[in-house]
């Protein structure tokens, strides 16, 4: 994956999105995985496909602060042009945040800026809601808030659970996230205001909306 677009994946657990982005062959260099917890099944599936991994451990940090910092500290190693969040399960505090302005991605297993917090397809369930779905964002700090680019959507059914339509909202986010760095790649990402970016010359293949089953 030798390009100049170089990308830093964060990550907490299994990393199922991270594995869609390798597997999607993207334009860019992905050239760490940073995990939160030594223990996280994404990072020896990173280090197989020979990217450096790290660990900067949160449990050993007492303040978000400074742990942000030590990350940051990390993250800045590799000077990436774009840091990817792939189940990063920290809340992010405004001054990291800041440091990657227009440079933090994120996708959020809801439709923002619905269900914001955690337990979206329960919530989802039980407010009765027709269709559910994922979000590509970029990071600001608030909280599940920034920059749209880009939603996928499912429908809910009455025979959906927690764990099935949470299975659907996933196998869109694996086909989301790749379509978005492609796009990010190809600098067909816009910027028209620091609170809004559009997608340049969308196609049939990568509407704004990508509708799962």
């Amino acid at each position: 994956m030798g390009s100049s677009r170089r990308v830093v994946i964060l990550v907490s657990g299994r990393g199922s999105n991270m594995e869609a982005l390798l597997a999607a062959r993207l334009p860019i260099e992905v050239v760490a995985v940073i995990s939160n917890r030594a223990a996280a099944a994404a990072l020896p599936l990173a280090a197989a496909q020979g990217i450096v991994t790290r660990v900067v451990p949160s449990a050993d940090f007492t303040d978000r602060i400074d742990y942000d910092e030590a990350l940051r500290q990390v993250i800045d190693e590799y000077a990436p042009d774009l840091v990817v969040l792939a189940g990063f399960m920290r809340l992010l505090t405004p001054g990291f945040v800041n440091h990657y302005r227009q440079r933090l991605l994120n996708i959020r297993p809801s439709l923002l800026p619905a269900f914001t917090g955690l337990h979206t397809h329960r919530r989802a369930l039980e407010e009765g809601v027709c269709v559910h779905g994922c979000t590509v964002h970029f990071v600001t700090d608030e909280l599940d808030g920034g920059p749209i680019v880009a939603q996928g959507v499912v429908p809910v059914s009455s025979a959906d659970d927690e764990e099935s339509l949470g299975q659907r909202v996933l196998a869109v986010e694996h086909q989301l996230y790749p379509k978005v760095l492609q796009a990010w790649a190809e600098d067909r990402l816009h910027w028209v205001s620091p609170e809004r970016v559009i997608l340049r010359a969308e196609q049939e293949n990568f509407p704004r909306v990508l509708w799962g089953k």
